[in-house]
Order: structure tokens, then C-alpha cells, then sequence
């Protein structure tokens, strides 16, 4: 029996809005345009980059997103190269509860928004590379929620989607999961609201990390 476990990553195993946000701003700014509220884009974080910046900015051509795109990439670039990013702490629990999963015999993954650098500085930085069997990204994969990067989790590991979970702090995760047919967990400490969580298809929504062992086992 297979036991898959795949976890968004902003938002759900790390709390790096403060960054997404500065980037953000900065590729708004480049090209001279008012940047939105911190709250919307909180709401977009999941996203993968283009499909973010059109929710963003509808009006503009799609030529326009893909402009931006590459402004916040070199923006979020230049903040690591001068050493001004934020802090991306894991949010309370998380690294316990991985370990947990590991010792249970469960395969852990990642399915993200994040480039491969990204998620790979992210995992490195908290010691956490090691712990995930498949790494499905933004730059292999349609964006979320289409389920393509997390049927290719399930494939990668060898896994079957009754017997996966996908744990994420958004609609677009829950969306996703239900779009993939596996077990759609939502977290609480993100970026989209409970209520949202239960909206787009979560069969559970926990409020801290050190549940998820449980939760999962009881699936």
C-alpha cells in the first residue's frame, strides 16, 4: 500500500509571503503601474507566475503578464543577491509533522507555484531536501489547479490517488486534489481562509501542523 503525502510549499510548509509580496511590488513598479494591495497578493500566491499576474492585472495583454513575470523574477533575484530577502521561516509544526509521516512509512512530496531554484533554496535552507521523494513545479507543469504536476507526484512515487493526499493552504490545492481525485487536506495557517478551503472540495481543514499526522492516518 502505497501512502502519499504531497504538500504545497508557500504558505503551507513555509511562510514566504513577505518576499512574494516585495517581488511583487517591485514588477509592478517597473513598469509604472500602481501595485495591488499585499492582501490580493496573498490571494495569489499558489499561482504559477503568469496566471498570478493576469488575476492581477486582467486588462493588460497577455504579452504584458509574461513582461511582468520576467520583472519579478529578476526582482525576487536581486533580493537574494544582495541578501535582502526575509526570513521564510516553516511554519510551527511542520518539521515535526514531517518527520512524523516519514517514521509512519508515509512518501512525501512537493507540488508548488515555485520555480525548481526556488523550492530547492527553500528545502535546502531548512534541511528538508532529503525528506521528499517528488519535486513537481511551475516550470514543469501547468498552473494550479490543473492536477497535472500532482498526477505526476503520484506517478513518480509510484502511488495511486486514493491513497494520496494533498495538503495546501489554498483553493487552488483543494482545487487541484479534487481535479486529480485524490484527498484534499487544507491548512489553516495560509493564505486562504477555512471557509474557502471547504468551498473548492477539502474533506478536511486542520488548524495546526502536529494534526496532520493523525489526520492523515485516519484517512
Amino acid at each position: 500500500m502505497i501512502q502519499l503525502a504531497v504538500f504545497d510549499c508557500d504558505g503551507t510548509l513555509v511562510d514566504s509571503q513577505a518576499n512574494i509580496c516585495r517581488a511583487m511590488e517591485a514588477c509592478f513598479v517597473a513598469h509604472r503601474l500602481e501595485p495591488p494591495t499585499r492582501e490580493d497578493i496573498r490571494r495569489i500566491v499558489g499561482l504559477s507566475l503568469v496566471p498570478a499576474i493576469a488575476q492581477l492585472l486582467p486588462e493588460v495583454e497577455p504579452a504584458m503578464h509574461v513582461a511582468m513575470a520576467e520583472a519579478y523574477k529578476s526582482a525576487f533575484h536581486a533580493m537574494r543577491m544582495d541578501a535582502a530577502l526575509d526570513p521564510e521561516p516553516l511554519f510551527d509544526g511542520v518539521a515535526e509533522a514531517i518527520e512524523a509521516l516519514r517514521d509512519a512509512g508515509w512518501l512525501l512530496g512537493v507540488a508548488t507555484g515555485k520555480s525548481d531554484r526556488g523550492l530547492a533554496l527553500i528545502l535546502e535552507h531548512h534541511g528538508l531536501t532529503d525528506r521528499f521523494i517528488t519535486l513537481q513545479t511551475a516550470d514543469r507543469h501547468p498552473s494550479k489547479p490543473h492536477p497535472a504536476m500532482l498526477q505526476a507526484a503520484i506517478a513518480e512515487a509510484g502511488g495511486d490517488p486514493l491513497r494520496t493526499a494533498m495538503i495546501g493552504d489554498t483553493s487552488y490545492d483543494i482545487a487541484m486534489a479534487v481535479n486529480a481525485g485524490t484527498h484534499a487536506v487544507g491548512v489553516a495557517w495560509g493564505y486562504h481562509e477555512a471557509h474557502e478551503l471547504h468551498a473548492a472540495g477539502a474533506h478536511h481543514v486542520t488548524t495546526h501542523a502536529r494534526e496532520l499526522p493523525a489526520l492523515l492516518e485516519a484517512l
